[in-house]
Protein backbone atom coordinates (compact mmCIF):
# COMPACT_ATOMS: atom_id res chain seq x y z
CA UNK A 1 0.00 0.00 0.00
CA UNK A 2 1.34 3.52 -1.04
CA UNK A 3 -0.13 6.07 0.74
CA UNK A 4 2.15 8.49 -0.94
CA UNK A 5 1.70 11.62 -3.24
CA UNK A 6 2.63 12.82 -6.53
CA UNK A 7 3.62 16.12 -6.84
CA UNK A 8 0.95 17.43 -9.01
CA UNK A 9 -1.57 16.03 -6.48
CA UNK A 10 0.00 18.05 -3.90
CA UNK A 11 0.18 21.15 -5.85
CA UNK A 12 -3.50 20.74 -6.37
CA UNK A 13 -4.42 20.24 -2.70
CA UNK A 14 -1.84 23.84 -2.09
CA UNK A 15 -4.56 25.67 -5.08
CA UNK A 16 -7.41 24.00 -3.39
CA UNK A 17 -6.49 25.25 0.23
CA UNK A 18 -5.57 28.69 -1.06
CA UNK A 19 -8.51 28.92 -3.39
CA UNK A 20 -11.13 27.95 -0.55
CA UNK A 21 -8.80 30.43 1.88
CA UNK A 22 -9.62 33.85 -0.71
CA UNK A 23 -13.18 32.95 -1.79
CA UNK A 24 -15.56 31.01 0.37
CA UNK A 25 -15.02 32.73 4.33
CA UNK A 26 -17.15 35.54 3.99
CA UNK A 27 -19.79 35.97 6.58
CA UNK A 28 -20.17 32.31 7.85
CA UNK A 29 -21.28 32.84 11.24
CA UNK A 30 -24.11 35.35 9.89
CA UNK A 31 -24.99 32.79 7.41
CA UNK A 32 -25.10 30.20 10.09
CA UNK A 33 -27.18 32.51 12.42
CA UNK A 34 -30.03 32.39 9.47
CA UNK A 35 -29.81 29.27 7.95
CA UNK A 36 -28.38 30.76 4.45
CA UNK A 37 -26.54 28.89 1.81
CA UNK A 38 -24.02 30.49 -0.58
CA UNK A 39 -25.25 29.73 -3.86
CA UNK A 40 -22.46 32.08 -5.01
CA UNK A 41 -19.52 29.89 -3.12
CA UNK A 42 -21.14 26.80 -4.91
CA UNK A 43 -21.15 28.49 -8.20
CA UNK A 44 -17.53 29.65 -7.37
CA UNK A 45 -16.55 25.77 -6.34
CA UNK A 46 -18.05 24.83 -9.87
CA UNK A 47 -16.22 26.88 -11.55
CA UNK A 48 -12.92 26.26 -9.76
CA UNK A 49 -13.55 22.56 -10.78
CA UNK A 50 -14.84 20.92 -7.34
CA UNK A 51 -17.80 19.06 -8.67
CA UNK A 52 -16.21 18.21 -11.36
CA UNK A 53 -14.09 15.72 -9.46
CA UNK A 54 -17.17 13.31 -9.51
CA UNK A 55 -17.91 13.31 -13.47
CA UNK A 56 -15.55 11.80 -16.05
CA UNK A 57 -13.87 14.73 -18.62
CA UNK A 58 -16.49 13.83 -21.12
CA UNK A 59 -19.18 15.08 -18.77
CA UNK A 60 -17.51 18.03 -17.04
CA UNK A 61 -15.09 16.41 -14.90
CA UNK A 62 -10.87 16.82 -14.55
CA UNK A 63 -9.96 13.09 -16.22
CA UNK A 64 -11.26 10.34 -18.50
CA UNK A 65 -11.55 8.67 -15.07
CA UNK A 66 -12.71 9.89 -11.72
CA UNK A 67 -9.65 9.77 -9.50
CA UNK A 68 -10.42 9.19 -6.25
CA UNK A 69 -7.05 9.54 -4.91
CA UNK A 70 -6.84 13.17 -6.16
CA UNK A 71 -10.39 13.67 -4.67
CA UNK A 72 -9.53 12.74 -1.48
CA UNK A 73 -6.73 15.00 -1.05
CA UNK A 74 -8.63 18.15 -2.48
CA UNK A 75 -11.80 17.77 -0.27
CA UNK A 76 -9.26 17.72 2.50
CA UNK A 77 -8.03 20.75 1.27
CA UNK A 78 -11.37 22.43 1.32
CA UNK A 79 -11.99 21.16 4.46
CA UNK A 80 -8.82 22.88 5.61
CA UNK A 81 -8.95 26.38 3.90
CA UNK A 82 -12.74 26.59 4.17
CA UNK A 83 -14.26 27.47 7.89
CA UNK A 84 -17.85 26.80 6.40
CA UNK A 85 -18.06 23.43 7.45
CA UNK A 86 -21.59 23.53 5.58
CA UNK A 87 -20.44 23.70 2.17
CA UNK A 88 -17.54 20.88 1.79
CA UNK A 89 -20.31 18.60 3.72
CA UNK A 90 -23.12 19.37 1.04
CA UNK A 91 -20.85 19.51 -2.03
CA UNK A 92 -19.71 16.08 -0.98
CA UNK A 93 -23.05 15.16 -0.67
CA UNK A 94 -24.04 15.59 -4.26
CA UNK A 95 -20.64 14.84 -5.70
CA UNK A 96 -20.75 11.33 -4.20
CA UNK A 97 -24.37 9.89 -3.80
CA UNK A 98 -25.49 11.78 -7.38
CA UNK A 99 -22.82 12.15 -9.27
CA UNK A 100 -20.96 9.47 -8.81
CA UNK A 101 -23.96 6.88 -9.34
CA UNK A 102 -24.78 8.70 -12.46
CA UNK A 103 -21.47 8.24 -13.84
CA UNK A 104 -20.92 4.35 -12.96
CA UNK A 105 -24.70 3.14 -13.56
CA UNK A 106 -25.88 5.96 -15.98
CA UNK A 107 -26.93 5.44 -19.53
CA UNK A 108 -25.21 8.01 -22.09
CA UNK A 109 -28.52 10.05 -22.27
CA UNK A 110 -28.40 10.19 -18.56
CA UNK A 111 -24.73 11.00 -18.64
CA UNK A 112 -25.20 13.55 -20.90
CA UNK A 113 -28.31 15.26 -19.45
CA UNK A 114 -27.59 15.42 -15.62
CA UNK A 115 -23.53 15.25 -15.53
CA UNK A 116 -22.66 18.31 -17.11
CA UNK A 117 -24.90 20.54 -14.92
CA UNK A 118 -24.24 19.04 -12.07
CA UNK A 119 -20.17 19.24 -12.95
CA UNK A 120 -20.85 22.88 -14.17
CA UNK A 121 -22.91 24.06 -11.03
CA UNK A 122 -25.61 25.31 -12.97
CA UNK A 123 -27.95 22.04 -11.33
CA UNK A 124 -28.07 21.18 -7.56
CA UNK A 125 -29.00 17.38 -7.22
CA UNK A 126 -29.72 15.70 -3.77
CA UNK A 127 -30.07 11.54 -2.47
CA UNK A 128 -33.35 10.73 -1.57
CA UNK A 129 -32.87 7.66 0.74
CA UNK A 130 -33.84 8.35 4.30
CA UNK A 131 -37.84 8.25 5.50
CA UNK A 132 -39.58 8.90 8.91
CA UNK A 133 -39.27 4.77 9.53
CA UNK A 134 -36.22 3.96 7.33
CA UNK A 135 -33.32 5.62 8.63
CA UNK A 136 -30.50 2.76 9.99
CA UNK A 137 -33.33 0.13 8.74
CA UNK A 138 -33.41 1.47 5.46
CA UNK A 139 -35.22 -1.60 4.27
CA UNK A 140 -38.19 -0.75 5.73
CA UNK A 141 -38.81 2.18 2.96
CA UNK A 142 -42.57 2.89 2.23
CA UNK A 143 -41.90 4.80 -0.74
CA UNK A 144 -42.78 2.70 -3.41
CA UNK A 145 -42.50 2.67 -7.31
CA UNK A 146 -45.25 0.65 -9.61
CA UNK A 147 -44.69 0.55 -13.36
CA UNK A 148 -46.87 2.14 -15.73
CA UNK A 149 -47.18 2.82 -19.35
CA UNK A 150 -43.78 4.62 -20.54
CA UNK A 151 -42.48 4.58 -16.69
CA UNK A 152 -43.57 4.57 -13.06
CA UNK A 153 -45.71 6.37 -10.14
CA UNK A 154 -43.91 7.32 -7.35
CA UNK A 155 -45.64 7.86 -4.07
CA UNK A 156 -44.19 8.12 -0.63
CA UNK A 157 -42.14 11.06 1.00
CA UNK A 158 -38.50 11.08 2.34
CA UNK A 159 -37.06 12.62 5.65
CA UNK A 160 -33.87 14.42 6.15
CA UNK A 161 -32.71 15.02 2.46
CA UNK A 162 -29.45 17.14 2.12
CA UNK A 163 -30.20 19.65 -0.37
CA UNK A 164 -33.30 18.82 -0.91
CA UNK A 165 -34.99 22.18 -0.27
CA UNK A 166 -33.13 23.71 -3.50
CA UNK A 167 -32.43 20.44 -5.73
CA UNK A 168 -32.85 20.89 -9.43
CA UNK A 169 -33.35 17.02 -9.29
CA UNK A 170 -33.21 13.99 -6.96
CA UNK A 171 -31.75 10.35 -7.53
CA UNK A 172 -34.28 8.95 -5.11
CA UNK A 173 -34.91 4.97 -4.44
CA UNK A 174 -38.49 2.88 -4.03
CA UNK A 175 -39.35 -0.29 -3.83
CA UNK A 176 -40.63 -1.23 -7.26
CA UNK A 177 -41.35 -5.34 -5.95
CA UNK A 178 -41.07 -5.42 -2.10
CA UNK A 179 -41.27 -8.91 -2.07
CA UNK A 180 -37.71 -9.30 -2.73
CA UNK A 181 -36.61 -6.77 0.05
CA UNK A 182 -33.72 -5.13 -0.97
CA UNK A 183 -33.62 -6.36 -4.27
CA UNK A 184 -36.39 -5.04 -5.04
CA UNK A 185 -35.60 -1.81 -4.86
CA UNK A 186 -34.48 0.47 -7.70
CA UNK A 187 -33.18 4.18 -8.30
CA UNK A 188 -34.82 6.94 -10.27
CA UNK A 189 -34.07 10.63 -11.39
CA UNK A 190 -36.92 12.69 -10.55
CA UNK A 191 -36.91 16.62 -11.61
CA UNK A 192 -38.28 19.03 -9.35
CA UNK A 193 -40.01 20.49 -11.64
CA UNK A 194 -41.88 17.00 -11.93
CA UNK A 195 -46.08 16.65 -11.53
CA UNK A 196 -46.31 15.44 -8.13
CA UNK A 197 -43.06 16.28 -6.63
CA UNK A 198 -42.95 18.44 -3.83
CA UNK A 199 -40.19 19.76 -1.34
CA UNK A 200 -40.08 20.91 2.29
CA UNK A 201 -38.83 24.06 3.33
CA UNK A 202 -35.33 24.43 5.30
CA UNK A 203 -35.37 22.82 8.10
CA UNK A 204 -33.56 24.94 11.37
CA UNK A 205 -30.58 22.05 13.12
CA UNK A 206 -27.95 22.30 15.55
CA UNK A 207 -24.84 22.58 13.17
CA UNK A 208 -24.21 22.48 9.24
CA UNK A 209 -26.62 25.57 9.11
CA UNK A 210 -25.57 26.77 6.08
CA UNK A 211 -26.52 23.26 4.17
CA UNK A 212 -30.28 23.32 3.73
CA UNK A 213 -32.05 19.88 4.82
CA UNK A 214 -35.65 19.22 4.53
CA UNK A 215 -38.48 16.33 3.18
CA UNK A 216 -39.48 15.42 0.22
CA UNK A 217 -42.55 14.33 -1.00
CA UNK A 218 -43.77 12.04 -3.94
CA UNK A 219 -47.68 11.91 -4.75
CA UNK A 220 -48.75 10.13 -8.06
CA UNK A 221 -45.29 11.57 -9.41
CA UNK A 222 -44.69 9.75 -13.23
CA UNK A 223 -40.90 9.28 -13.33
CA UNK A 224 -40.55 8.23 -17.17
CA UNK A 225 -38.85 4.79 -17.75
CA UNK A 226 -35.54 6.63 -19.71
CA UNK A 227 -34.82 8.28 -15.59
CA UNK A 228 -34.58 4.63 -14.16
CA UNK A 229 -31.15 4.41 -13.30
CA UNK A 230 -29.42 1.54 -13.90
CA UNK A 231 -31.41 -2.38 -14.17
CA UNK A 232 -34.88 -2.76 -12.00
CA UNK A 233 -33.80 -3.72 -8.51
CA UNK A 234 -30.25 -2.50 -8.71
CA UNK A 235 -31.20 -0.08 -6.40
CA UNK A 236 -29.45 -1.29 -3.38
CA UNK A 237 -26.03 -1.61 -5.14
CA UNK A 238 -25.88 1.57 -6.53
CA UNK A 239 -26.36 2.64 -3.36
CA UNK A 240 -23.62 0.52 -1.68
CA UNK A 241 -21.05 0.75 -4.51
CA UNK A 242 -21.33 5.13 -3.83
CA UNK A 243 -21.45 4.90 0.11
CA UNK A 244 -18.09 4.17 0.50
CA UNK A 245 -16.65 7.26 -1.58
CA UNK A 246 -19.12 9.25 0.13
CA UNK A 247 -17.86 8.44 3.52
CA UNK A 248 -14.19 8.97 2.21
CA UNK A 249 -14.52 12.15 1.11
CA UNK A 250 -17.10 13.51 3.59
CA UNK A 251 -14.83 12.73 6.15
CA UNK A 252 -11.55 14.03 4.16
CA UNK A 253 -13.48 17.43 4.52
CA UNK A 254 -13.48 16.59 8.11
CA UNK A 255 -10.06 15.71 8.51
CA UNK A 256 -8.78 19.12 6.50
CA UNK A 257 -11.33 20.99 9.30
CA UNK A 258 -9.96 18.88 12.25
CA UNK A 259 -5.88 20.21 10.91
CA UNK A 260 -7.10 23.46 10.73
CA UNK A 261 -8.38 23.79 14.36
CA UNK A 262 -5.31 22.06 15.94
CA UNK A 263 -3.01 24.76 14.27
CA UNK A 264 -5.70 27.51 15.64
CA UNK A 265 -5.70 25.94 19.24
CA UNK A 266 -1.96 25.56 19.61
CA UNK A 267 -1.53 29.12 18.30
CA UNK A 268 -4.05 30.21 20.83
CA UNK A 269 -2.43 28.28 23.77
CA UNK A 270 1.09 29.70 22.79
CA UNK A 271 0.05 33.35 22.82
CA UNK A 272 -2.81 33.06 26.20
CA UNK A 273 -0.87 33.96 28.91
CA UNK A 274 -2.03 33.00 32.93
CA UNK A 275 -0.12 33.09 35.68
CA UNK A 276 2.67 34.61 34.00
CA UNK A 277 3.20 31.91 31.65
CA UNK A 278 1.68 30.58 28.21
CA UNK A 279 -1.23 28.23 28.94
CA UNK A 280 0.19 25.78 26.02
CA UNK A 281 2.97 25.19 29.47
CA UNK A 282 0.83 23.48 31.91
CA UNK A 283 0.05 19.78 31.38
CA UNK A 284 -3.77 19.88 30.94
CA UNK A 285 -3.82 21.87 28.06
CA UNK A 286 -0.66 20.27 26.16
CA UNK A 287 -1.79 16.81 26.90
CA UNK A 288 -5.29 17.72 25.06
CA UNK A 289 -3.20 18.99 22.26
CA UNK A 290 -1.84 15.98 22.37
CA UNK A 291 -4.36 13.69 21.81
CA UNK A 292 -6.44 16.07 19.12
CA UNK A 293 -2.77 15.13 17.02
CA UNK A 294 -3.52 11.47 18.01
CA UNK A 295 -7.20 11.61 16.60
CA UNK A 296 -5.99 13.62 13.08
CA UNK A 297 -3.29 11.25 12.58
CA UNK A 298 -5.29 8.21 13.29
CA UNK A 299 -8.05 9.77 11.24
CA UNK A 300 -5.57 10.35 8.13
CA UNK A 301 -4.19 6.62 8.04
CA UNK A 302 -7.78 5.03 7.95
CA UNK A 303 -8.94 7.76 5.12
CA UNK A 304 -6.30 7.33 3.22
CA UNK A 305 -6.51 4.02 3.66
CA UNK A 306 -10.19 3.75 2.34
CA UNK A 307 -9.14 5.98 -0.67
CA UNK A 308 -6.26 3.59 -1.73
CA UNK A 309 -8.49 0.62 -1.74
CA UNK A 310 -11.29 1.92 -3.49
CA UNK A 311 -8.51 3.45 -6.23
CA UNK A 312 -7.60 -0.01 -6.72
CA UNK A 313 -11.12 -1.50 -6.94
CA UNK A 314 -10.83 -2.69 -3.89
CA UNK A 315 -14.11 -3.33 -1.46
CA UNK A 316 -13.80 -0.90 1.89
CA UNK A 317 -16.56 -1.71 3.80
CA UNK A 318 -14.91 -2.67 6.89
CA UNK A 319 -12.01 -0.18 6.53
CA UNK A 320 -14.71 2.50 5.70
CA UNK A 321 -16.86 1.53 8.94
CA UNK A 322 -13.77 2.21 11.15
CA UNK A 323 -13.56 5.37 8.74
CA UNK A 324 -16.78 6.75 9.47
CA UNK A 325 -16.90 5.39 13.36
CA UNK A 326 -13.58 7.10 14.01
CA UNK A 327 -13.06 9.96 12.14
CA UNK A 328 -16.57 11.28 13.04
CA UNK A 329 -16.39 10.86 16.93
CA UNK A 330 -12.91 12.42 16.84
CA UNK A 331 -14.09 15.21 15.73
CA UNK A 332 -16.39 15.88 18.17
CA UNK A 333 -13.86 14.75 20.81
CA UNK A 334 -11.25 17.32 19.39
CA UNK A 335 -13.98 19.73 19.23
CA UNK A 336 -14.77 19.92 22.72
CA UNK A 337 -10.43 19.94 23.71
CA UNK A 338 -10.61 22.86 21.45
CA UNK A 339 -13.62 24.74 23.30
CA UNK A 340 -11.85 23.67 26.40
CA UNK A 341 -8.02 25.03 25.41
CA UNK A 342 -9.90 28.03 24.23
CA UNK A 343 -11.76 29.08 27.59
CA UNK A 344 -14.37 31.10 27.62
CA UNK A 345 -13.82 32.31 24.08
CA UNK A 346 -14.48 29.64 22.72
CA UNK A 347 -17.61 29.23 24.10
CA UNK A 348 -18.29 32.45 22.09
CA UNK A 349 -19.93 32.27 18.76
CA UNK A 350 -18.04 35.15 17.54
CA UNK A 351 -15.03 33.44 17.93
CA UNK A 352 -15.76 30.49 15.57
CA UNK A 353 -14.17 27.70 17.47
CA UNK A 354 -17.88 26.67 19.02
CA UNK A 355 -19.30 25.93 15.25
CA UNK A 356 -17.16 23.40 14.93
CA UNK A 357 -18.89 21.35 17.38
CA UNK A 358 -22.32 21.98 16.32
CA UNK A 359 -20.91 20.70 12.81
CA UNK A 360 -19.37 17.09 14.12
CA UNK A 361 -21.97 16.11 16.12
CA UNK A 362 -23.88 15.32 12.69
CA UNK A 363 -21.03 13.33 11.80
CA UNK A 364 -22.11 10.83 14.43
CA UNK A 365 -25.54 10.67 12.56
CA UNK A 366 -25.36 11.02 8.88
CA UNK A 367 -24.31 8.13 6.31
CA UNK A 368 -25.22 5.24 9.04
CA UNK A 369 -24.69 6.58 12.55
CA UNK A 370 -21.92 5.15 14.47
CA UNK A 371 -23.82 2.34 16.52
CA UNK A 372 -24.32 1.09 13.09
CA UNK A 373 -20.44 1.08 11.63
CA UNK A 374 -20.26 -0.85 14.94
CA UNK A 375 -22.75 -3.30 14.25
CA UNK A 376 -21.01 -3.10 10.39
CA UNK A 377 -17.64 -3.98 12.00
CA UNK A 378 -18.83 -6.74 14.67
CA UNK A 379 -20.93 -8.30 11.77
CA UNK A 380 -17.36 -8.54 9.55
CA UNK A 381 -15.67 -10.23 12.28
CA UNK A 382 -17.95 -13.10 12.70
CA UNK A 383 -19.88 -11.81 15.79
Amino acid sequence: MDLSWSKAQIEYKKKVIEFAEQNLNNSISERDHVLEFSREDWNKCAKFGIQGLASPKKYGGHEDDIDILTATLAMEGLGYGCRDNGLPFSLNAQMWTVQLPIAQFGNAFQKEKYLKPLASGEWIGSHGLTEANAGSDIFNMETTATKVDGGYLLNGSKRLITLGPICDMVLVFAKTNPKLGKWGVSGFIVESNSKGFKRSANKSKMGLRTVPIGDLEFKDCFVPEENRLGKEGAGWSITIASLEYDRCNILASQLGAMEYQLEDTIKFVKGRKQFGQSIGGFQSISNRIADMKLRLETSRLLLYKVAWLKSQGKSAMMEAALLKLHLSESFISSSLDAIRCHGGSGYLTEFEVERNLRDAVGGVIYAGTSDIQRNIISQILGL
